[in-house]
């Protein structure tokens, strides 16, 4: 009887989560809501600034190759359309960037300016903690050294980032506990699977330290791109100098010149190592003196970038035409693969030689120093790996009963494919674009590699050219110049293909390990 009087209670509650809307909800049961609101307003508050830039940055990448696509597209037709594309291109461009200048400029807890580590050691500056005596540092966070100072903001950066994406996972859980409309989706077993995937959980860390290193970038390095790299010459270091003992000033870009790792020892700045004029490296120095950790941070978010825009169209390319043409088949479905067949058979390395060649001197290859043009070509470029993945499992929906029943309702080919098909196919989205992700990253690395004003434009940080930097040195004492990117692209790249193992795992339980008969059929039930 108790049992019964359970699952009446669970079919009513089941019910009125049907009817009520989201807010209605809310307003019943606040407290979840509330509890979980606060951390995160809270969150928000102390890197207002720099998630906002963050965000805007996204979004300016995503305009930009939006507009970018439609210049292309429309300048084929109609050159003084396509100009005009430009002109509204331009105008979103300024005003995005306008804000996202201010919102940088907005204090942070953990910004620079609250934990700096920029700084000199002047011998007679000495200071009193609990009656000890000590030589302080003028500049850096309480006096300390400028490895400490780094040390604090990078593992207050990194513990920041850790919780934030953690409570948007709780967030998701208070939605799915107490607001979501249905008490159980399949959707719950596909993440408890991957909650216990230990591969899949190391992909999910590498992507979120990718993300961070992306977002946070600039507080999580010692310097910035700006003044360590782009601008150095606009910069000033304060030292003591050996000779007069005195506080001197000298422009970043030359402290840089004589700060570089030519691999000979007396000419090398390495791993966790200070220069001549104070400044602490955590990855060492370049063959011209930048730091190599500011320049991985800045690599990363260009990464980020191309790689976001290209996989983006990429995949919606792919999942459109994907439900098109196994909702459609014969004729469509016969163009779709002629195409797809016709661009797969381009070398992708060769066409984008050839393009960073064309069109070197078009505004496109400008406009993030010629970031957005690469994610343009990897995005029209690898769509069809992409269609090729989802066509199977969009043919093997397109031809379930329920989709059969939508047609003969006379529902709109759009709805049964938005609401019937889409859902089944975007798990295998997920999957292959996260195994893509590799490709892109490894592709763009040996175009910067390469050089010959392939790839990004310098001095905007490149991974690839890092490595080719270093390339003279891999024996010497200065290693660690490419050793150290090459790692980092061997760990994302892995990374990233260890979340689409997951994801597929978690998708298809079947998948992992194999079968029994798989097992027994390569000798693993011997």
């Amino acid at each position: 009887m108790a049992a019964n009087t359970t699952h009446a209670d669970d079919t009513r509650d089941t019910t009125r989560r049907s009817t009520d809307g989201l807010w209605t909800r809310i307003r019943t049961n606040p407290q979840p809501a509330l509890r979980w609101g606060v951390v995160a307003a809270v969150l928000v508050v102390l890197e207002l600034g720099a998630l906002t830039g963050g965000i805007l940055t996204l979004v300016d990448a995503l305009v930009m190759g939006v507009t970018g696509l439609i210049d292309v597209i429309v300048g084929l037709v109609s050159p003084a359309l396509a100009g005009r594309v430009v002109d509204v291109q331009l105008a979103l461009s300024t005003f995005i960037e306008g804000v996202r200048s201010t919102a940088q400029s907005l204090p942070t807890l953990l910004s620079r300016d609250v934990i700096p580590n920029q700084g000199y050691n002047d011998p007679s500056t000495v200071r009193s903690f609990l009656g000890l005596s000590y030589n302080a540092w003028t500049g850096p966070f309480l006096g300390l050294s400028p490895a400490a100072a780094w040390a604090i903001r990078m593992a207050l950066t990194l513990a920041y980032s850790l919780f934030t994406f953690y409570w948007l996972y709780r967030g998701w859980l208070t939605f799915r506990t107490h607001y979501r409309r249905a008490g159980w989706t399949p959707r719950d077993d596909m993440v408890n699977r991957l909650r216990n995937h230990s591969w899949g959980k190391f992909g999910i860390v590498v992507l979120v330290l990718f993300l961070t290193m992306s977002l946070f970038g600039t507080t999580l390095a010692p310097s910035t791109v700006q003044q360590n790299i782009t601008a150095s010459y606009g910069n000033e270091v304060q030292y003591v100098s050996d000779d007069t003992g005195a506080v001197e000033t000298i422009p970043a870009g030359e402290a840089n010149f004589n700060s570089k790792s030519k691999g000979n020892p007396a000419q090398n700045v390495g791993v966790m190592t200070y220069d001549d004029y104070g400044r602490f490296h955590p990855f060492g120095t370049l063959p011209n003196g930048r730091d190599l950790f500011t320049y991985m941070m800045g690599g990363a978010e260009t990464t980020l970038m191309v790689t976001g825009i290209a996989i983006g169209m990429a995949g919606f390319i792919a999942a459109l035409l994907a439900l098109v043409s196994s909702y459609y088949g014969g004729t469509v479905d016969l163009s779709v693969l002629t195409l797809a067949d016709g661009i797969v058979s381009i070398p992708q390395l060769l066409l984008l030689i050839m393009v960073s060649v064309v069109f070197q001197d078009h505004w496109l290859k400008s406009v993030f120093n010629g970031g957005l043009l690469l994610a343009l070509v990897f995005g029209l470029t690898t769509w069809p790996v992409l269609w090729r993945s989802l066509r199977g499992p969009a043919l093997q929906v397109a031809e379930e009963e329920w989709v059969d029943a939508a047609k003969s309702f006379g529902q709109q080919p759009t709805v049964t494919m938005r609401k019937h098909m889409l859902p089944y196919v975007l798990g295998y989205l997920l999957i292959y674009a996260s195994m893509t992700v590799g490709g892109i990253v490894i592709a763009m690395a040996s175009l910067s590699f390469l050089g010959n004003g392939l790839g990004i434009t310098p001095p905007t940080p490149a991974w690839g050219r890092a490595i080719s930097q270093g390339q003279p040195y891999v024996s010497s004492a200065s290693w660690h110049i490419a050793l150290i990117p090459g790692l980092i692209i061997v760990v994302l790249v892995t990374g990233a293909n260890a979340l689409g193992d997951g994801i597929r795992d978690a998708i298809d339980p079947e998948s992992e390990g194999g079968s029994e008969e798989e097992a027994a059929a390569t000798g693993g039930g011997a």
